[in-house]
């Protein structure tokens, strides 16, 4: 589908918040995720497996067990982003290019590969390090129809996309997006990670709460009016359940203006032409500010991108792949943050049948009425889940990813 938003980006990195990481916090979180490598190196039949999906029952453990350990400096370098832009930068992890090896041709290969001792070099290591800052900002989880189940997706361009609406493309722009859009439980915050990015590939970060629309425009918006589907990431089957009619936007609070909107965004997967012309006009303003107030951040080795989901859209400009094992090479992680609530009418979606794996959720989760959570805990506490129950009968899902 074509792209809403003008390929033209402007690099406003001074419009997003900066944080960061202290030099012994990002080191401090790479030596206890190497001791937590070496802990499952050592056990029969070595970490292989458990870089699968990373979900094995002792990596849970020693994630939920040992992440207390780390500076409080790490705690406030991931908590989620605090101005109206909806995002912040985080420096930096210590990290080089040589270590990672070349990077994959596709979110497949570089699952297989770190878990193959000869080849995975530093990155099943950084997954680790991903969930242990994961876990120091909130509850990660995955998605079951979508690259395996894995808790830490990798974002690679992967010959044959090049043109989707998905992270694996490149040629085309990745549309500002609500991550998730059409899930009552999507995550609250999103963590890219760079490994790699040598092109200076610049994400795209749009907040609402910078928007200008009027209260005859916000009030169309908040009407629940359309639906938003599942991507291409979730491949076929969605047609099997209804399709809800949800609000574009809503207010956290009860004020009458920006400040507290939140919303859920995903024009690529969005059926415009269903709604009246009054409808797509308020639309089409919010697209456009939504373009207006945009800004890119071309991340670097070592650099995290906190994007708050509720607030921001992000997307991607387009790049040439040169799938020469330099291309870009992101890491990403969603997270629940407990203390926020969802919109009760949400509870009612049925979620098109897609999954969470969540095997860091603090009780039980009670499944949606024809679809949602994996309900994966054997019961209330803080402890991981038993990965056993993680996964029910797989179906015709994607093999890429909406990023």
């Amino acid at each position: 589908m074509k792209s809403v938003l003008a390929e033209r980006k402007t690099f406003h990195p001074q419009d997003i918040e900066h944080r960061e990481l202290p030099t012994a916090a990002g080191r401090a979180v790479r030596e206890l995720a190497a001791e937590i490598c070496t802990t499952l190196d050592s056990r029969a039949g070595g970490a292989a497996h458990v870089a699968r999906t990373l979900t094995d029952p002792e990596l849970l453990a020693q994630i939920d067990g040992r992440v207390g350990e780390l500076p409080a400096g790490v705690r406030m370098a991931m908590r989620p982003p605090a101005t109206a832009a909806g995002a912040t930068i985080v420096s930096k992890l210590p990290l080089t290019d040589e270590e990672f090896g070349p990077t994959p041709p596709s979110w497949h290969d570089a699952a297989q590969w770190s878990g193959e001792t000869a080849r995975r070099a530093s990155s099943f290591h950084l997954d680790i390090v991903m969930l242990l800052l994961a876990r120091s900002a909130g509850e990660p989880f995955g998605w079951h129809g979508q690259q395996g189940g894995r808790l830490v997706n990798n974002i690679v361009p992967s010959p044959g996309h090049e043109h989707e609406q998905s992270g694996a493309s490149s040629k085309t722009l990745l549309s500002p997006h609500t991550e998730d859009a059409f899930h009552p439980q999507r995550a609250n915050l999103l963590m890219l990670a760079c490994l790699r990015n040598p092109d200076r590939v610049g994400t795209t970060v749009s907040s609402v709460r910078r928007t200008e629309l009027t209260a005859a425009q916000r009030t169309l918006l908040s009407a629940p009016t359309l639906p938003i589907l599942p991507d291409v990431s979730y491949g076929r089957g969605h047609e099997r359940y209804p399709a809800i009619a949800l609000p574009t936007l809503w207010h956290a609070e009860s004020t009458r203006d920006t400040t507290d909107l939140t919303l859920r965004y995903d024009p690529a997967y969005t059926p415009l032409a269903d709604a009246d012309a009054e409808f797509r006009s308020a639309y089409a303003r919010l697209t456009a500010e939504l373009e207006r107030v945009c800004v890119t951040a071309a991340l670097t080795p070592g650099q995290m991108l906190l994007v708050d989901n509720d607030v921001a859209v992000h997307g991607r400009v387009p790049f040439t792949a040169r799938y020469d094992g330099t291309d870009r090479w992101l890491k990403r992680v969603n997270v629940r943050l407990p203390e926020r609530r969802r919109r009760a009418a949400e509870a009612d979606e049925n979620g098109y049948g897609q999954q969470i794996v969540a095997p860091f959720r603090s009780a039980r989760t009670a499944p949606l009425a024809t679809g949602g959570a994996v309900p994966i805990r054997a019961g209330a506490g803080r402890g991981p889940a038993s990965a056993g129950a993680e996964r029910d009968t797989a179906d015709d899902r994607g093999t890429v990813e909406h990023a």
